[in-house]
């Protein structure tokens, strides 16, 4: 680990006034100013959401000299999955995060290559802390507190080797197969609920999908090219946000910094339909109005797209929907309960046990000296389909079920265990503006499948986001992965992808512009095997 720490702050709080940055007292930061707007006839480019990867393609745009754009956002504020929540009982309230909580990945040592959401981060004074994800870990089952860190840090060193041998499957040129192909063939197959849960830790918890679901060669290059400085990534160092404004003030600040007028964010607007054409592009939204744009950059998560929330027309090509659903979206649910007082481990982590996988086996602590000491927070996280099966029940019902595995983990307790004075979930899957935390690559998934989810159609409609994020097959770009920090940007699920995904599509939305025109991104009409079946 790199001994970085986050710059000190006190609270700055930064809001928009009239198109200029001010810093304020350091108080709870105001609510972002909601801007009604009469629909313009017709502006250059509409940004549709205000994420990450709409607000640096806004920033791109305007660095390239294009300033005529409207970032339309759903929410009455910026940031995307960006997405604080005041939480805690009256005088004892936090600022939680419920979507993106960390840095992943801060800088290379060796080369100088910066993560940019690090950069913006510093850059914007966001408080961090340093997470020790497997400096020290209490281990629970059904029977209480039982030790088997023996099976923990066995899952620890197969899933490293499952990235190792994922690197000699692409120098030799063999085909992709799920994660959990790749752990069998490394002899690495649980046997109990301990290992289950030991590699739950490693791989579920960090895709927000099982090894059965997940590309073996996806997943691992997803590590390697953020954490693995020797392969051009970035670092091991996980920061995650304590800032009480909000982790999301880092891009919302980053906006504020270059918007030149507030009629360049609209907020509040939900988009219903994308009409588009070789002419431009015209977008309804719920509340009747209609916007209108020679070039739109839609930067909806790829379970909006999957679920049709969104309506074009004409249809998107079959090549394109094909590719959009043959990807998958993770949901990954950070589920936030107060105590009066604490009475759980003393590490940051603990990891339980069940029978059942993925029932609520990662745990954090939020009330630890290295993060909200005395808070009384504690978090319980699930995902996947166990995600989904909780958003179908009553908060009721989940407080319960998660009670029930504490009073499990400290059976001497059970009795005396206080109630909860506060219990707060997201329901990201069944939420009309994300379903689902962020996408995740099947083994079916070829490369050719994501050059049809990034591309534009027509020469007006252009995609972008953590889903679009490239990933590189085959040797000769394996090589160029790990020497170039150009090309680096595999960082599907993290913020950077979000951020170098709508950088890049961005400028070439700003060299249509300029150059009075383009062709745009390639795309496969039909996406076949290298060989036929053999039926």
């Amino acid at each position: 680990m790199l001994p970085h720490r986050s710059l000190p702050i006190t609270g700055i709080s930064i809001i928009l006034l009239a198109g200029f940055l001010v810093d304020s007292l350091p108080v709870t930061p105001a609510p972002q100013t909601v801007f009604t707007l009469p629909s313009p006839e017709r502006t250059q480019v509409l940004i549709l959401g205000g994420g990450v990867a709409g607000i640096i393609a806004a920033r791109t745009l305007q660095e390239r000299g294009v300033s005529d754009f409207i970032i339309v956002e759903a929410r009455t504020e910026l940031g995307g999955r960006l997405l604080s929540h005041t939480f805690g009982e009256a005088g004892r309230d936090y600022t939680i995060e419920l979507g993106a909580n960390w840095v992943q990945g801060t800088y290379n040592k060796d080369t100088g290559r910066e993560n940019p959401i690090w950069t913006l981060s510093k850059k914007h004074r966001i408080e961090t802390r340093e997470s020790a994800f497997f400096g020290g870990i209490d281990t629970y089952d059904e029977t209480g507190r039982v030790n088997f860190t023996a099976e923990f840090k066995q899952a620890e060193e197969n899933y490293d080797r499952l990235v190792t041998n994922a690197d000699v499957r692409v120098k030799e040129h063999l085909v992709d197969a799920t994660a959990r192909t790749g752990y069998s063939l490394l002899g690495a197959q649980p046997t109990n609920h301990h290992e289950v849960a030991s590699e739950y830790y490693n791989f579920d918890w960090e895709f927000g999908q099982s090894p059965e679901e997940t590309s073996w060669l996806a997943s691992s290059w997803a590590t390697t090219h953020t954490f693995d400085s020797d392969a051009d990534g970035f670092s091991d160092v996980n920061l995650m946000s304590v800032d009480p404004r909000g982790f999301k003030t880092f891009i919302q600040a980053e906006a504020q910094s270059f918007l030149q007028s507030p009629k360049q964010v609209m907020l509040g607007a939900t988009v219903r339909e994308i009409a588009y054409s070789s002419d431009g592009v015209q977008v309804h939204l719920a509340d009747g109005r209609t916007l209108k744009a020679n070039y739109s950059i839609c930067t909806f998560s790829l379970g909006v797209l999957q679920h049709k929330d969104v309506v074009f027309t004409p249809a998107l090509p079959d090549w394109k929907q094909e590719a959009i659903h043959s990807m998958a979206m993770g949901v990954y649910t950070k589920i936030f309960i107060q105590f009066p007082y604490k009475f759980w481990f003393e590490t940051e982590s603990a990891l339980y046990a069940d029978r059942e996988r993925g029932r609520y086996t990662v745990w954090h602590s939020l009330d630890h000296p290295n993060y909200l000491p005395d808070s009384g927070l504690l978090v319980v996280t699930v995902t996947g389909d166990f995600s989904k099966r909780i958003e179908s029940l009553p908060d009721a019902e989940v407080q319960a079920e998660v009670l029930g595995v504490l009073r499990k983990m400290y059976p001497a307790q059970a009795e005396t265990m206080p109630e909860p004075t506060a219990f707060y979930f997201h329901r990201w899957f069944r939420d009309p503006l994300f379903r689902g935390a962020f996408s995740n690559w099947p083994a079916s998934f070829l490369s050719e499948h994501h050059t049809n989810v990034r591309a534009n159609v027509e020469e007006r409609l252009w995609f972008a986001g953590e889903a679009t994020s490239k990933f590189y097959f085959g040797e000769d770009a394996y090589i160029q992965l790990s020497r170039s920090a150009e090309l680096t940007r595999c960082s599907q699920g993290y913020l950077q992808g979000a951020y170098f995904e709508g950088m890049d599509i961005a400028l070439e939305v700003a060299n249509c512009i300029n150059g009075n025109g383009c062709v745009g991104l390639e795309h496969v009409e039909k996406v076949r095997n290298a060989r036929p079946y053999n039926i």
